[in-house]
């Protein structure tokens, strides 16, 4: 199952596994495109492993690096909990 995570301006999606029982969360990224339909990325936490990746530049794929790297430490805390629906703040 995949767990909303973020929507950015130009609706770009970024959603992240359940944590899977090596410790591992999927994370996916994807963008409505009119020319190719979307383009897409998937990385690997907590190795930062980048695969799948489909339509983004190496601008755009700086951008999502970076933005998952500083956030991963909140997307890992998710997925133990099911995600940012079921996780209680404090």
């Amino acid at each position: 199952m995949m767990y909303p995570f973020m929507t950015l301006n130009d609706d770009t999606e970024i959603t992240h596994s359940e944590m899977k029982q090596d410790g591992s969360v999927r994370v996916y990224i994807e963008t409505p495109d009119a020319e190719d339909g979307f383009h897409s990325a998937e990385c690997w936490l907590p190795e930062y492993r980048w695969e799948k990746i489909q339509g983004y530049n190496e601008s755009e794929m700086a951008f999502f690096k970076q933005l998952i790297r500083n956030n991963a430490h909140v997307i890992l805390e998710f997925a133990q909990d099911g995600g940012v629906l079921d996780a209680t703040i404090a």
